[in-house]
């Protein structure tokens, strides 16, 4: 575990926190001396990743959790909100909640379609809006969750894809229509990496799928960890990232190259 102080007094939301890369990177942020907010809908695996940051935190860090859904308006202004009031202010934006189901295009219903573009685009936008004029005011900076479904073929993952592409595309405009104020917008795209989504995808194949054309989603050399994901997070994040912006940073091994 870093011991660095990169987020000493630096006040952080990490959304998706209750497991996976949104878990490795609370912890990673809060053992450079974050002071932040663990957001997710799973109470039980918060109450988890808080412990656990808690128990390598450094440099006055530390952690507190909030139940909410990402696609719930009035839950987000007030998760925001009060975090804010309570510690004085936002520095850093980590958008990393979301979720994913495989199905065969013909066989999405558009109710599913559009659930999963509510949360994993519509929740970011509404932490990033929500986030942005306090951010503004501490030149601080955004990461979100985009993946390499942005922009390659991953197939039986319609819904998916294009909800990951409207977070890569949004994170070009941001950056550019905040470039002014002194915030950064940059994103992550990982591909490949061990998480219960992930896992829970490879077992959750639909009936009849060609797996010819999925096996390239695997990583020659096994798959990452979320920490691999976290280390590019609190670089992009941290004043080591001061002149990255509107970047969409692929993790995948090389899978894509």
């Amino acid at each position: 575990m870093s011991t660095s102080s990169r987020f000493a007094h630096k006040i952080v939301i990490v959304t998706g926190a209750a497991s996976g890369i949104g878990r490795a990177t609370l912890i990673r942020l809060v053992a450079e001396g974050a002071v932040a907010l663990a957001v997710d809908l799973n109470e039980a695996g918060l109450q988890e990743s808080v412990a656990l940051a808690q128990a390598t935190a450094t440099h006055g860090g530390r952690a507190a959790h909030a139940v909410a859904s990402i696609a719930d308006e009035a839950a987000v202004k007030k998760t925001v909100a009060d975090f804010v009031a309570r510690e004085g202010g936002l520095d850093v934006l980590v958008n990393m909640a979301g979720f994913l189901r495989a199905t065969h295009t013909q066989e999405t219903t558009f109710e599913h379609f559009m659930n999963v573009v509510q949360v994993n685009l519509g929740g970011t936008f509404l932490f990033c809006r929500e986030a942005m004029p306090h951010l503004i005011q501490r030149k601080g900076n955004i990461v979100n969750a985009a993946s390499t479904s942005s922009y390659f073929g991953h197939p039986y993952m319609a819904a998916y894809a294009a909800s990951k592409g409207g977070v890569a595309a949004m994170t070009h405009t941001l950056a550019w229509e905040f470039l002014k104020t002194g915030v950064r917008v940059n994103a992550v795209a990982p591909g490949g990496i061990s998480t219960p989504l992930t896992q829970a995808m490879a077992t959750g194949f639909p009936e009849g799928v060609d797996y010819s054309l999925i096996t390239h989603l695997s990583p020659l050399n096994g798959f990452g960890q979320p920490e691999n994901v976290a280390g590019v997070i609190a670089m992009l994040a941290s004043a080591d990232g001061a002149h990255i912006n509107g970047e969409v940073i692929r993790i995948d091994g090389g899978v894509h190259s």
